[in-house]
């Protein structure tokens, strides 16, 4: 049976609504005390490939929970006002959770267009996650 809407749909409608940075523009953010950057992925993929220096890990199956302040997993650095750089391998996940976060009223928002594979194919900064929450030490 047909999925009603495939991810490409899924992808499109997210994209049409967010915006995307390209690993150039996101580098010009690095390192602004005003900007967070959010890797979404899998703790075992911070592990095995590293991470944007200083990014923020919120794994995507918890995002909306760590987002929302009346949830008992509220993480404040969500309710901090700064701007939010989300991304995960390739962008995908972070299309859909921009747009997710976007929707749940989390203002300045954007995603790395490429994720992490276009961060470091354009030989930009990579450092390892920190051994708290490094799964191998």
């Amino acid at each position: 049976m047909p999925m009603k809407k495939g991810y490409k749909e899924l992808l499109a409608e997210a994209n049409a609504r967010i915006q995307a940075i390209t690993p150039q523009e996101a580098l010009s953010l690095h390192g602004d005390p005003d900007v967070v950057f959010v890797d979404i992925r899998d703790p075992r993929e911070l592990t095995r490939d590293g991470m944007i220096p200083g990014a923020f890990p919120a794994t995507r199956g918890m995002l909306e929970f760590w987002v929302d302040p009346d949830s008992p997993y509220h993480k404040p650095v969500f309710a901090s006002g700064k701007r939010f750089v989300f991304y995960c391998a390739s962008g995908w996940r972070s299309a859909l959770a921009t747009d997710t976060v976007q929707s749940m009223g989390l203002e300045n928002v954007c995603h790395l267009e490429g994720g992490f594979k276009g961060w470091k194919e354009a030989g930009l900064p990579v450092a390892m996650p920190p051994a708290a929450e490094r799964k191998d030490r």
